[in-house]
């Protein structure tokens, strides 16, 4: 009794992987943080241990023998009972061309190994709680109906109606501050948290460097690969950049297409050039491959780099403004790099 309530809690999950060693790992760690796990070796396996109980999320390796992890995806998700149930691939395949495939045929998700704790954790927290506020507005609705089916409630009904608005409305306030492809913070925050963080900077006199950073040839990249492709990289790119940056007052933000602009309060030119370091380091690991790039083999990205110690009299534009400047700047000089004017 005591597992159900954790399981039926936390999460009821389902292994799949022909390395006893892989699931054996995965197993503890999930099972450490209070999900109840249950493990298959083989597509057979899997299908028998769904149907005994349906999982609530599906981690799912690729390479498996006679039915591979894509042919087990796709097999489930043309099931309507089956269809709806979440599935994160797990595998060593890093390909653009394989974590493609594997959105393509249902993948909500894709983590590479060797995987990160961390990471696991993370994905497969997000992928629950996007269940459960589905169950929940599933749930809410077939209330809703009922309510205004019986008039003696309609007091009742109204009220949690409007409390059911207020939340949703804080959703939606989250979302209009969030980019729906790469979750990083959009244009709109950025401009709000840039205009925040430049009056904080005028108060305490501390330095403010902004970058600007621009994937090389993606007008290239996407015509040749195709848009879903272009998608996958800038979702890959956005979490390279947003694991170059340090602070919690850092922002990292989608500035519009394939450009992005990160925010460094507190931060001199040397901060900003480690920063800049780092992210083509990070962008330069992911190696995702770009023939058709005019600089390299892989994609890459040009940098642009300002700062300043914001006064009174100036404004955030300018800091912006020189920032552009750099960054066409380290497009003329051959792209790949980074420029900074002060």
């Amino acid at each position: 009794m005591e597992q159900d309530e954790t399981f039926s809690t936390q999460g009821n999950l389902l292994i799949i992987d022909d390395e006893p060693d892989n699931i054996r790992v995965l197993s503890a760690l999930l099972t450490q943080q209070g999900y109840y796990v249950r493990k298959a070796l083989n597509a057979d396996m899997a299908m028998i241990a769904i149907t005994a109980l349906k999982p609530d999320l599906i981690l799912l390796d690729i390479r498996m023998p006679q039915v591979t992890g894509y042919e087990l995806c796709h097999q489930l998700k043309s099931s309507p009972d089956t269809d709806e149930i979440p599935i994160i691939f797990i595998s060593a395949l890093n390909q653009v061309e394989d974590i493609i495939k594997a959105f393509s045929v249902g993948g909500v998700d894709y983590i590479t190994k060797p995987f990160k704790v961390d990471e696991v954790l993370a994905r497969v927290k997000n992928q629950l709680t996007i269940c459960l506020l589905k169950q929940q507005l599933m749930t809410q609705n077939q209330k809703l109906l009922q309510q205004n089916n019986q008039l003696q409630n309609e007091i009742k009904t109204r009220k949690k109606a409007e409390e059911t608005l207020q939340t949703v409305n804080r959703q939606l306030q989250n979302l209009a501050s969030c980019d729906s492809l790469t979750s990083l913070a959009n244009r709109r925050h950025f401009d709000e948290y840039f205009d925040q963080v430049w009056k904080q900077m005028i108060e305490e006199q501390q330095p403010l460097a902004l970058l600007l950073c621009d994937l090389d040839y993606f007008k290239n990249y996407n015509d040749h690969y195709g848009h879903p492709a272009g998608d996958i990289c800038l979702k890959l790119v956005a979490q390279a950049l947003d694991r170059s940056i340090n602070n919690s007052t850092d922002l990292v933000a989608r500035y519009g297409g394939e450009e992005f602009a990160i925010i460094l309060p507190n931060t001199d030119l040397q901060g900003a050039l480690k920063v800049a370091k780092t992210i083509h380091q990070e962008v330069q690991q992911l190696k995702i491959n770009h023939e058709y790039s005019r600089v390299s083999s892989i994609v890459t990205v040009s940098i642009g780099i300002s700062y300043r110690i914001p006064q009174a009299h100036t404004s955030s534009q300018q800091l912006l403004e020189i920032a552009d400047q750099a960054l066409y700047e380290a497009k003329q000089k051959g792209r790949n790099q980074y420029c900074v004017k002060v």
